[in-house]
């Protein structure tokens, strides 16, 4: 399944939580075990797997038990500020985000 057919975060959480279960079974390991070694109760594992929500804290104690933390950091790359930037901005990073301007109004009289 590709990313733009899971257009909405329910399809993306029941796609991941079916890839967790399919993983897990490959490893011949049963939910209790894996959620006694992630430290999450076997109901939230059950609701992950269903793709129901489960809190971010959840989910990383059982990506980090199943050795894909690497994964995950390479899925979210790294912003570094390129060294041009960074001479434009004086040496300061970006702290904030601010929303682009406005297209100026047409006016609301015409000659008509």
């Amino acid at each position: 399944m590709s990313f733009n057919e899971l257009q909405n975060s329910f399809q993306l959480a029941t796609e991941i939580g079916q890839r967790l279960a399919r993983l897990r079974l490959s490893r011949n390991i049963t939910q209790e075990f894996l959620a006694k070694s992630s430290g999450i109760s076997p109901r939230t594992l059950r609701r992950m797997e269903a793709g129901q929500p489960v809190g971010l804290e959840n989910f990383l104690r059982v990506a980090i038990t199943l050795k894909l933390a690497d994964g995950l950091l390479a899925a979210v790359p790294s912003y570094d500020v390129r060294p041009m930037e960074r001479v434009e901005r004086r040496r300061k990073e970006r702290l904030r985000a601010r929303p682009g301007r406005a297209d100026p109004q047409p006016p609301s009289w015409s000659w008509e």
